[in-house]
């Protein structure tokens, strides 16, 4: 069984806001075996995988990360392209694969946006804006540059200083974001308080954005597995 399949099937559970003794009893095993199939300490068979797609109502393409559609292969995207983060993404075409990652980033990116207008918060939805801007401008100049011959006309700043700046200015924005969520007024911005706070969970997301939510998941799992490879 892949890594993928104990966090997902942990994830529908906390999605369904479910505990994992009623999830047990309803699926005809103890709580100490699902518990362990949660955690990845044992692997369960094929007839448990069908029985868990079937009560989370998923595919078991999608229990196993093997596609962003909970339905399954519902389109030519999940056709072509397992998910991000799969070994056999490297032999996908680098078209297929924009495809794949354009839908990541973009549907994260909406629920993210939503989240900003249900807080309300000036000083939140500015810094936040600011760090992604950031991100957008760092990576046009990354493959702006690939090719020697551009012209550097359209930026102000020098290609030697560009790189180490952008990123001062990014960990300064994402400095104040800290300080804003954390209740603490900085860069001319109130601090988020407690009540404008919105109340987030996998259930919510998911009941909010049914749509966008999947692409959310699977780009926090693949995220978090590059990250765990760090450690």
């Amino acid at each position: 069984m892949n890594s993928d399949f104990p966090r997902i099937m942990t994830l529908l559970r906390k999605e369904r806001g479910i505990s994992q003794k009623q999830a047990a009893m309803e699926l005809g095993v103890s709580q100490a075996l699902l518990s362990h199939y949660e955690k990845g300490i044992r692997e369960c068979g094929l007839d448990f995988v069908v029985k868990i797609a079937d009560y989370y109502q998923v595919s078991c393409d999608y229990l196993l990360g093997r596609t962003v559609e909970r339905t399954g292969y519902s389109d030519s995207l999940d056709k072509t392209v397992v998910a991000a983060g799969q070994q056999a993404q490297e032999n996908q075409k680098p078209s297929a694969l924009l495809t794949l990652n354009k839908k990541l980033i973009l549907d994260s990116l909406t629920i993210i946006f939503q989240i900003l207008e249900q807080a309300d918060h000036k000083g939140l939805t500015s810094e936040v804006s600011s760090y992604f801007m950031v991100s957008v401008y760092k990576m046009l100049r990354a493959v702006y540059s690939a090719n020697t011959k551009n012209p550097q006309a359209m930026f102000s700043v020098i290609p030697e200083l560009h790189a180490g700046v952008s990123a001062a200015l990014q960990s300064v924005i994402a400095a104040n974001i800290s300080c804003l969520v954390s209740g603490k007024p900085t860069n001319g911005f109130d601090a988020v308080s407690a009540s404008a706070a919105p109340s987030l969970s996998p259930e919510i997301i998911s009941r909010k954005h049914p749509d966008l939510a999947p692409s959310l998941y699977n780009l926090i799992r693949d995220i978090e597995e590059k990250m765990k490879s760090l450690l």
